[in-house]
């Protein structure tokens, strides 16, 4: 059986850009779109910082489309249409019981239930929305997007809170590996920047009131985003046969639980996840140039994802270009590693290393190569993405230039 997945088309949209091309453009210059929030829905946290998309882009779904979803779903169909187009993908009657759809998210819904909640208890509604229950089921945004494209294959949502991206490109990978799909579209959607998902995230202390620094000694914590990515994954043979243009492979994935602390981080994990995906893909820790780190910002994550690093890669850890993108587009949740993997793809294209912005003073117990602040110049043959979820769940993705 093929064993290789390939990457023949990408799409997303984020406070960063309303497209492929634009959200890499802005990663490869480092401009950060954390700002100041301006949904009106707000209500009183006016003045919390985070990063939006302004306006959406035109996305060719009728009003009766577009109101049976909530934002992280009208996201994710987004990015997924972006990305069937970037990879010429030909959906018919011959072929659409073999193209399926993962999504990942972490924390759906939240348009819909804000909504709801205010219409029942501040202004007297006595019934909700009729399509709230199909709008909030985590699986929303798979099944949207598989209406919206016409997949009839394996469909799923998938949710581990922030590495919910990365398990839905594992899961995507298993399919077509396991002969139950030629093609996947895999990724992430997250739209948290509603007034109860902040206030429930307010609470943890764990907000940056700034803007996101991570692995700087000065870092003070999270911002959170709204964003989609979506991949088309093909097995190899597939795509060549169709004469795809193949962006990169997917070498391997690796998944581990800390079974340890709901919030709190632990190295065993991550080093476990780490260590299974560079077994799965067949990898050495040399042959990695380039890691984007999970990277959130605040002071125990970056620490204990460093010691994990290391303790990974041993002497090459400090030969690895590492960086953390969430310091532009800021942490998406169940959407950020689905972002990162276009960080990964380009970086292999492009050799060039997004950087880790705000990056201000050195943190003794942070003490990678973190490229601060400014893009490298490096030819990259394998790229890890990393994923470490609140409650312990970890995924990491590995991929490898074609």
């Amino acid at each position: 059986m093929d064993r290789r997945v390939v990457i023949t088309g990408m799409g997303g949209l984020c406070g960063l850009g309303t497209n492929l091309a634009s959200i890499w453009e802005a990663m490869r210059e480092g401009r950060s779109a954390i700002g100041p929030i301006a949904n009106a829905e707000l209500h009183e946290l006016k003045g919390m910082i985070g990063a939006e998309i302004k306006t959406l882009p035109e996305h060719g779904l009728n009003s009766k489309q577009s109101n049976s979803m909530d934002r992280f779903s009208l996201l994710a169909v987004i990015a997924a249409r972006e990305a069937a187009r970037h990879a010429e993908l030909s959906i018919d009657e011959g072929n659409t019981y073999r193209i399926g759809a993962t999504v990942g998210v972490g924390v759906c819904g939240g348009e819909a239930i804000e909504g709801n909640y205010r219409a029942l208890l501040l202004d007297g509604a006595r019934r909700a929305a009729i399509l709230t229950a199909p709008k909030v089921m985590p699986s929303a945004a798979a099944a949207q997007v598989s209406m919206s494209l016409g997949l009839r294959g394996p469909v799923f949502g998938v949710t581990s809170a922030c590495a919910s991206a990365n398990h839905a490109i594992a899961s995507a990978v298993d399919q077509i590996r396991l002969g139950r799909a030629d093609v996947m579209l895999a990724g992430g959607s997250e739209a948290p920047l509603v007034w109860g998902v902040l206030k429930s995230w307010e609470a943890l202390r764990i907000l940056a009131p700034d803007t996101c620094r991570p692995f700087s000694a000065d870092r003070k914590g999270v911002v959170l985003g709204e964003g989609a990515a979506m991949a088309v994954l093909e097995s190899y043979q597939h795509a060549a046969r169709r004469g795809a243009t193949i962006l990169a492979e997917i070498a391997g994935a690796g998944l581990s639980a800390d079974a340890f602390d709901i919030v709190a981080p632990a190295v065993e994990g991550p080093v476990a996840a780490m260590r299974a995906c560079l077994s799965d893909a067949g990898l050495n820790a040399e042959d990695v140039d380039y890691l984007n780190a999970h990277g959130t910002g605040t002071r125990a994550n970056d620490q204990i994802e460093t010691a994990a690093i290391k303790r990974v890669f041993r002497h090459h850890a400090h030969s690895i270009s590492v960086s953390s993108t969430k310091s532009v587009h800021a942490h998406c949740l169940g959407a950020s590693s689905a972002l990162e993997m276009i960080a990964c793809v380009m970086a292999l294209r492009e050799g060039v290393v997004p950087p880790t912005v705000n990056y201000r003073e050195p943190d003794p117990a942070c003490d990678l190569d973190f490229t601060p602040n400014w893009p490298r110049e490096r030819k990259v043959h394998v790229a890890l993405s990393n994923a470490f979820a609140m409650g312990g769940t970890n995924a990491v993705v590995a991929f490898k230039r074609v």
